[in-house]
């Protein structure tokens, strides 16, 4: 068994556009993951504008977490878009569900007691929006190509 199995991608009948928007959500997943583990504050004071006085320790080490959970994540779209376009919907999918989750974590839930948002709560309600056109795209099916 292989790590990269044989490519799906000619039986993918969407749109291609989505397994290129799904590319670039894996890498604008990515880049922050790397900023999330490997700044010292992990983007927490000085992008997100939290006060690292209290706990400052705990909230670095959590934000680090998240990185290590978004580089594999967002490695694993990439591959997704580029070699196994059949799975481009059930991506996209995961994407909207853990997107819409932080957006309504971040806006109405625990992360908006601070009343304090940083570039990922308005990030996420565009990216939802905006996958979910791609999810419909990927649904959408094309004629398979002509034999011959």
């Amino acid at each position: 068994m292989a790590l990269f199995p044989p490519s799906t991608n000619r039986d993918y009948r969407g749109a291609t556009v989505s397994a290129w928007f799904l590319m670039l959500v894996g890498l604008l997943e990515f880049v922050p993951g790397c900023i999330h583990f490997f700044l010292p504050d992990g983007g927490a004071g000085v992008i997100a504008g939290l006060d690292l006085t209290a706990r400052g320790s705990t909230i670095i080490a959590v934000f680090a977490w998240f990185g290590a959970v978004q580089i594999p994540f967002a490695m694993l779209l990439f591959v997704i878009g580029m070699r196994y376009r059949t799975l481009v919907p059930l991506a996209l999918f995961a994407v909207i569900t853990a997107r819409g989750l932080m957006a309504i974590d971040g806006w109405f839930l625990k992360g908006s007691v601070s009343g304090h948002h940083p570039p990922e709560h308005y990030a996420s309600p565009v990216t939802v929006a905006l996958a979910l056109v791609f999810l419909f795209l990927a649904l959408r099916q094309r004629p398979a190509p002509a034999a011959g």
